[in-house]
């Protein structure tokens, strides 16, 4: 059977989401059919919004409303560390942690030669510059423990190894090929708390 082109357009949306495939966004989209009205356009007026008044933070790198982001122009946190990370939805995992109260630096990607992925197609050259600063103590590096991640946090402490700078890494509390995001408090607060000086 063949569905009416506004569901089929609305489908095709949804599978473009992320870990979306045709059954799920078949059932989103007759799901969608069936919220009130308003519901669906309160919904549509969130993605625009979102779209539209977010953007990346031009110290850190974090998703933001304003810039500096709410991190970045927090006074009471520690300026004198950084902590690295891929993406803004790591910086969310480590704020839920609730054990770390330094700065951040999003990278948006690893290093992945098989992606064509870059150094400097990501912010390390942005992080080198931040590193200069001298009230900067300590990097901490919490890139993914995979292939792409360890290859991003060697090849930043091979950059950073003649500073007098204290690189660390969070220990590997973690599940290896998995993502920040998806660890619990407990885990990711443990990782934390058993890096070590590389």
């Amino acid at each position: 059977m063949r569905y009416p082109e506004p569901i089929l357009k609305l489908i095709e949306n949804f599978t473009r989401l992320p870990g979306v495939g045709p059954k799920t966004a078949s059932r989103l989209a007759f799901f969608v059919l069936k919220m009130n009205e308003d519901h669906v356009l309160e919904f549509a007026k969130a993605l625009v919004n979102a779209k539209r008044n977010l953007f990346y933070c031009s110290v850190c790198g974090h998703i933001t409303d304003n810039d500096p982001c709410y991190i970045c122009s927090d006074t009471s946190r520690d300026k004198s560390k950084i902590c690295v990370v891929e993406q803004p939805k790591d910086v969310i995992a480590m704020e839920n942690m609730r054990g770390f109260n330094g700065l951040y630096h999003v990278l948006h990607g690893a290093i992945s030669p098989i992606e064509g992925i870059s150094p400097e197609d990501i912010r390390i050259p942005d992080l080198l510059k931040r590193a200069q600063d001298e009230s900067i103590k300590e990097i901490i590096l919490a890139t993914n423990p995979n292939i792409e991640g360890e290859t991003t946090a060697m090849y930043i402490l091979r950059l950073m190894k003649g500073t007098d700078l204290s690189i660390t890494r969070i220990a590997h509390g973690l599940p290896v090929g998995g993502d920040l995001e998806y660890a619990d408090e407990v885990t990711l607060s443990k990782a934390f708390e058993g890096r070590r000086e590389l």
